[in-house]
């Protein structure tokens, strides 16, 4: 029977993943099993697997490159990301990017005359190439995609703005050009945290000094707002949400 620390974080272990068997890197402690994880740990990556699995590698990396040479000699719109072959040799699954739908028949033909493997062409988005590729994120650190996480989950323009981050495309951007997928990281939190401020444009008023104005920025980690106040009261900053009352004859509550 396996114990929790038979697969040691950074360990290299056999997977049977979607595809089939795999070479992979045990990224974290064992976790209890929740149902909605996919592929099955086979065993210790023996150094026969390494030692396959490192010349199947180098074989791929052949194949990816006479397929860009035939695209070229072609004059195909097409860009071949990576090709990978599963550690028993009998998938070659060719990941492309195209800005329209291609007759991919010749390249199909072309690589099956220099393997014996099935061959499958996956076409591929930003994020995945951004995967599969590598680089590094606007933190200095290799971009999660990459490292760790299994699949993409939905990234909205509305995780920004509950952030109160600046709407800066360039800023909020990843290396794939797609919005940054850390912006999903925290903002169940951040959810949470502004049900207790007011709604940005809302009328307040401060209780300790009768000031009133309107809110103009949120700072939900510290439960405090920014008031541009009426009448000569000025910019009113860090106003607790604990010392604020509605306006009464303030608008209804907006975004």
């Amino acid at each position: 029977m396996l114990t929790e620390d038979a697969y040691p974080v950074n360990s290299r272990v056999v997977v049977q993943g979607k595809r089939g068997p795999e070479v992979a890197t045990v990224r974290s402690e064992a976790q209890p099993e929740d149902g909605t994880r996919g592929g099955m740990i086979l065993r210790q990556a023996a150094p026969a697997d390494l030692a396959e699995w490192k010349r199947l590698e180098q074989e791929g990396e052949d194949l990816k490159w006479f397929l860009r040479a035939r695209v070229r000699d072609r004059r195909l719109p097409v860009k071949i990301v990576a090709a990978e072959l599963t550690l028993d040799g009998a998938l070659l699954t060719v990941s492309y990017s195209a800005e329209e739908r291609l007759e991919l028949g010749p390249l199909i033909q072309d690589v099956r005359e220099q393997t014996r493997a099935r061959v499958n062409f996956v076409a591929t988005g930003p994020r995945e190439q951004a995967q599969m590729l590598g680089a590094l994120g606007a933190c200095g650190r290799e971009n999660c995609s990459s490292n760790h996480l299994q699949e993409f989950a939905p990234v909205s323009i509305r995780m920004a703005r509950d952030q109160q981050l600046p709407l800066n495309p360039e800023k909020l951007s990843g290396p794939c050009g797609r919005l940054l997928c850390c912006l999903q990281y925290e903002h169940g939190q951040y959810v949470e945290l502004l049900r207790d401020l007011p709604r940005k444009n809302a009328r307040v008023c401060h209780t300790e000094s009768g000031a009133c104005g309107k809110v103009v920025k949120l700072h939900p980690l510290t439960q405090t707002v920014d008031v541009l106040g009426e009448a000569g009261a000025g910019y009113l900053p860090n106003l607790p949400v604990a010392s604020l009352t509605p306006a009464k004859d303030g608008p209804p509550r907006k975004e």
